[in-house]
């Protein structure tokens, strides 16, 4: 069993399987559509497979490319969550020129900004 999850456990797809699974069997227990039912269960029953297999090598080429095929979505994700955890210390600006993202530290009252990409100098409070 050891090898079988992988060093850190179950891979991407498989925890992307399940959890769309779990959505689509409470949303099925909701509206009462029997075909969410269906696919969750479908879903649920490849996961499963995927994970008792021994075929690493295929789940592996399985796993790389659904890596692959969401990898802007993930970076996407990944980056409004580090934004989000940036308010905390910093607000968030963007130039009224060329619209570039700036970050100035919170706390230091109003401050002249100067966009690095264009050079435009504002006003705002921080």
């Amino acid at each position: 069993m050891q090898g079988r999850y992988g060093s850190y456990g179950a891979d991407s797809m498989n925890r992307f399987l399940l959890g769309s699974a779990m959505a689509a069997m409470i949303l099925s227990l909701f509206t009462r559509w029997e075909f969410l039912y269906i696919i969750a269960l479908a879903a649920l029953i490849y996961a499963y497979f995927r994970m008792f297999s021994k075929n690493y090598q295929r789940r592996y080429a399985e796993n790389q490319i659904f890596l692959r095929y969401t990898s802007k979505i993930r970076g996407k994700w990944s980056a409004e969550k580090n934004l989000m955890k940036q308010r905390k210390t910093h607000h968030i600006y963007k130039c009224p020129n060329c619209r570039q993202k700036i970050r100035i530290p919170k706390g230091k009252g109003k401050i002249a900004v100067r966009c690095p990409k264009c050079g435009t100098e504002f006003i705002k409070k921080s």
